[in-house]
């Protein structure tokens, strides 16, 4: 975890209003970022048996490339098959959620809205900048809804696997940052955005 803390780009550095679609990627990347990351302090301000417990390491979301070295092009390929994976865990989060404790307010429940709606923004962006003659994208979510969240955990289960969710959100947000800061620097020449 302290290895991802390092290696997150701060939202201060967003580009400006007008800057190249590139740019653009990077600032709602980056916005996404810190949203996730607040939705993640407010999950564990109201979930606070969450201090004694760590969840486990493992990627929820994994993707397999096909070169070992992928282009820039062929990484934001990789980065949106990974959003949408993401926006479809997110999608079954709020679904188990309601399920559970039905329709709930309060600064979570807006915040959880909010990063869904952005990272519906970042996959439509991601599809624009990923697509090729050869490759198409989609923006619907890859749901990902398994036995982790059905299984025999019952609330405690569900409250672990949301967190895990919620990690992995920050993860993958963190990811598109970098990947789509590679990508601008390629197109733009731009050193910093």
């Amino acid at each position: 975890m302290a290895e991802q803390e390092e290696q997150r780009i701060s939202v201060q550095d967003a580009p400006e209003p007008g800057s190249s679609r590139t740019g653009r990627a990077v600032g709602l990347a980056r916005l996404l970022l810190q949203e996730c990351t607040h939705l993640l302090q407010l999950y564990k301000e109201r979930e606070t048996f969450l201090s004694g417990h760590t969840p486990g390491s493992q990627r929820i979301v994994s993707l397999s490339q096909d070169s070992e070295e992928p282009s820039a092009e062929e990484q934001v390929q990789l980065l949106h098959s990974a959003l949408r994976q993401c926006l479809g865990l997110l999608h079954c989060v709020i679904l188990k959620e309601e399920e559970e404790w039905g329709e709930l307010e309060g600064d979570y429940e807006t915040m959880k809205k909010t990063v869904r709606a952005r990272l519906e923004h970042l996959l439509s962006m991601t599809k624009d900048l990923g697509e090729t003659d050869d490759v198409t994208l989609e923006v619907t979510p890859d749901p990902q809804c398994n036995e982790e969240v059905d299984g025999a955990g019952g609330i405690f289960g569900l409250k672990m696997w949301t967190y895990r969710v919620l990690l992995e959100l920050i993860h993958w947000a963190n990811h598109a940052a970098l990947t789509l800061h590679v990508l601008h620097t390629q197109r733009e020449g731009a050193e910093e955005i």
